[in-house]
């Protein structure tokens, strides 16, 4: 199977978990439900894993992180946040440019 650019980006969408930064230990943490977390790390610091991994870019445009990839990856619970091959590939593929995309919400019809 060749994977796309196209493909990536629609596997880092389907993350699953959420995650949050830990004031206590300095380190960020993946749960898997909001409520999960505890009085360690602020409401307003959760956030999908499937949008944690994607910074602001210029304009509408947002870049597919692979450090923030790499922080879910050490959790190492790859299966349970659902981190798929063509993540994996794009990480092995340091040569290659990060993705810039341009994304935005999709309504319910």
């Amino acid at each position: 199977m060749r994977i796309t650019s196209e493909l990536i980006c629609q596997a880092a969408d389907q993350l699953n978990g959420f995650v949050g930064f830990n004031r206590k230990t300095a380190r960020y943490i993946v749960r898997f439900s909001e409520d999960s977390f505890g009085m360690d790390v602020a409401d307003d610091a959760i956030i999908p894993a499937s949008e944690f991994v994607w910074a602001s870019g210029d304009g509408s445009t947002m870049t597919l992180k692979r450090e923030l990839i790499r922080v879910l990856l050490e959790q190492n619970i790859d299966d349970r946040i659902n981190i798929t091959e063509p993540l994996r590939v794009y990480m092995c593929r340091e040569d290659v440019p990060e993705i810039t995309a341009r994304r935005s919400l999709v309504q319910p019809g």
